[in-house]
Order: structure tokens, then C-alpha cells, then sequence
């Protein structure tokens, strides 16, 4: 790859994770409709909520992310910045690949069901706002402020590589600073929306704090993966360095800790209360071998990165810190199946082929798009008054 003194590539950044992406897309996606065939369609649009959830959470959590850094201006951001704008950018195909949950709302959602409000008195009380054309009209609105948030911080960003007008810097700011009480606020209604509303007779008003700080961790993950890929050749070769994956190893582990603190909050007002309409919650996930996935939870998704999260070492080190990052993302995403498939599948935790496939299907959908959206900008926003100091590994 040729490139050019303001960290740009000429041609595709990560052409291998490209790569990657378009093989593991075409294999989940052809596994995916076999799996289709031998599961069934309600097992289908199970198996697609939670994968979509999982890489949409990435995509939001980028674009929160993008906007503290934009708000707090430190230099803690700059040097993921552009993933971060590249995974924003990826929005609006976001949007196109929620069409299958609306295709497939009668499976996933009781209260979708025609007649139901007669027969079950809770979804009744509740039909005012479960009820599918708000349903639809809610999702539509929440992409459009997503989009729109995502194109303005993303369109003004590459100006300002261009021109360097400071103005544009306080209008990111001030957009951000709003865009943030926008974000918590449709995140939080999003995920009753696709998650909690699976079971309508159960709620928490927490749920939408635990996405939000889950959104956080997944997407800082994901980005230093993409940053340890980055630095690998020229031109990020030369200006990242150990230290910068040293800090960011220590943003991963407060993400890690608020996630943690935010589950174990949710449980235990829950636990303590004990409340029937909320405690089968976690009754039904401590039964039979649902269990099991509850315990890889506390120990795969919190104890084991913890611990190694701990480490100044494995932190300064990029091909370690990355493994744990791919660790944590991997855990995520059994984290978003513990939410929603014990809902439908009382009987006890069985994986199915589409568990797997979706998954690999649409990250590699998003994977493929995350790299073209990353190619034909600089790698580092090169006017930055943040950068020199970001470069010089003094993160605050």
C-alpha cells in the first residue's frame, strides 16, 4: 500500500480484513440459509436479533464514543477516531439489515400477535406503546437521528481535514453535546424496543443503561482491534506505539467495570426485590442448562479479561491486547444471546447452526463495509490540535 504524508493510503486500508470479511459473510450467509431449512423461521429471526443487536451495538457504541471525544476534546480519541467514523458511516446499511426483524416480528414479539391484547391483560396495559405502527415509526425515527448525527459529525470531520476551520470543530462539539441526551435516550427506548419487549411481561429500568455501557465496551474492542491491524504498515507504523495501546488497554478495562457494574446493579435490585413479575428473569437463566451460559457470562465476559485487563504488560503489548479485545467481543455476543433466547427457548440452552451463522453473516456484512468506508481518508484527522499531543502518547 502506497502512502501519502497526511496518513492516508492510497487504495483499500486492511484489504486482508476485507478479505476476511467478504469470505465470512458469503460462508455465514449460505450456512445461514441452511440453517433456515433445518431450524425453522422462528429460530431464524431469534438467532438474527441477537447478531444484529450485537454489530449494530458496535456501530452505536462508535458513534457515542465519537461524540464524547468530539465533546471532551481530549486526545484520549484521536487516534480512533477514523474507526470510529467508519463504523458511523455504516448506519444507513445498518437500517437495511433491520428489515428482517421487522419481517419477522410475529416470531419474535407476543405482543405483535393479532387478538392478543384480549386474552392477556399485562400486554394490554401496555399496548398504547407496543403496538406495531409505533413500533415501526419509533425504529424509523431512531435511524433517522442516528444517520443524521452520524453524516453531520463524520461530513464536518473530513472538511476539516481539508480546510482546518476551527469553526467546525465547535460545531462537532456543540452538535455532540446534544447528540448525546438524543443517543441515551433512543438507545435506551431501541433496546426495550428489540430486547426487553421479547418478553412484555418483564421490565427493568436499567435495561437501557446496561446496553449502553455493553455498546461502549464492544465498540472500544472492536476499534482496538482495527487500530492493532492499522499500526502494523506504514503510515501508523511509524507514530503508534506501545504506549498508545497502554492507554487504550486501560479505556478497555473501565468499559469492562462499568458493563460489569451496570449487570450486577440490574441484579441485584432485582435479586434483593424479589418481585414475581421481575425475579424469573434471572430464575430462568439459573435452570437447567441455561445456567451454564450464566456462569461463562461472569467468568468468560468479566473474571478472565479482568484479570488480564490488570496486567501493564499484556496491556503494552498489541497482539495480546487484541486477543483479549476479540475475547471480549466474542463474549459479548453470548452476552446479547443470554438476553433474548432464554425468552423463547425455556426449555434449556440449545445452540442451533444458525446461532453461529448469523453472526458470521452479518459481521461479515459490516466488517466489508467498515473497510470501504475507511479507505479514501486520512487515518488520523491530520488537523487535529489534538493530534501532536494524541501522537506523543499524552492521553487524558
Amino acid at each position: 500500500m502506497a502512502t501519502t504524508d497526511n496518513f492516508q493510503v492510497a487504495g483499500t486500508p486492511l484489504p486482508g480484513m476485507k478479505q476476511f470479511g467478504l469470505t465470512a459473510g458469503v460462508l455465514g450467509v449460505v450456512l445461514a440459509v441452511a440453517g433456515f431449512f433445518i431450524s425453522g423461521a422462528d429460530r431464524f429471526y431469534q438467532a438474527y436479533l441477537v447478531a444484529y443487536t450485537f454489530w449494530m451495538g458496535v456501530v452505536l457504541g462508535s458513534l457515542a464514543l465519537l461524540m464524547v471525544q468530539h465533546l471532551s476534546g481530549g486526545a484520549w480519541g484521536v487516534v480512533l477516531r477514523r474507526p470510529f467514523e467508519a463504523a458511523v458511516r455504516t448506519i444507513p446499511f445498518m437500517a437495511v439489515l433491520f428489515i428482517p426483524i421487522v419481517l419477522g416480528m410475529h416470531s419474535l414479539y407476543e405482543w405483535s400477535h393479532e387478538g392478543i391484547t384480549a386474552t392477556d391483560p399485562v400486554i394490554a396495559a401496555k399496548a398504547l406503546y407496543l403496538n406495531t405502527p409505533f413500533f415501526l415509526a419509533r425504529q424509523a425515527a431512531y435511524f433517522v437521528l442516528w444517520g443524521t448525527i452520524g453524516y453531520l459529525l463524520t461530513h464536518w470531520s473530513a472538511e476539516h481535514d481539508r480546510t482546518g476551520d476551527p469553526a467546525l470543530l465547535d460545531k462537532m462539539a456543540r452538535l455532540s453535546g446534544g447528540g448525546l441526551v438524543v443517543y441515551f435516550l433512543t438507545v435506551s427506548f431501541a433496546m426495550v424496543d428489540w430486547t426487553m419487549s421479547v418478553n412484555p411481561h418483564w421490565f427493568s429500568t436499567i435495561w437501557g443503561m446496561l446496553y449502553i455501557g455493553g455498546q461502549g465496551l464492544s465498540a472500544f474492542a472492536f476499534g482496538i482491534c482495527v487500530l492493532v491491524m492499522l499500526a502494523q504498515t506504514a503510515p501508523l507504523s511509524r507514530v503508534i506505539t506501545t504506549h498508545h495501546f497502554h492507554d487504550l488497554g486501560k479505556f478497555l478495562f473501565a468499559f469492562l467495570m462499568l458493563w460489569a457494574y451496570l449487570s450486577f446493579s440490574q441484579f441485584l435490585i432485582i435479586w434483593s426485590a424479589n418481585i414475581p413479575e421481575e425475579i424469573p428473569h434471572y430464575l430462568d437463566r439459573w435452570d437447567n442448562s441455561w445456567k451454564y451460559l450464566s456462569i461463562f457470562i461472569i467468568v468468560g465476559h468479566f473474571i478472565v479479561p479482568y484479570a488480564l485487563l490488570l496486567s501493564r504488560d499484556l496491556k503494552k503489548n498489541a497482539g495480546k491486547l487484541r486477543v483479549i479485545a476479540t475475547w471480549i467481543l466474542l463474549a459479548r455476543v453470548a452476552d446479547y444471546y443470554w438476553h433474548v433466547a432464554p425468552e423463547l427457548h425455556q426449555d434449556g440452552l440449545t445452540i442451533s447452526l444458525l446461532d453461529v451463522a448469523l453472526p458470521l453473516a452479518l459481521g461479515g456484512i459490516f466488517v466489508s463495509l467498515f473497510v470501504s468506508q475507511l479507505g479514501g481518508r486520512s487515518l488520523l484527522p491530520v488537523n487535529d490540535p489534538g493530534l501532536e499531543k494524541a501522537l506523543h502518547h499524552h492521553v487524558h
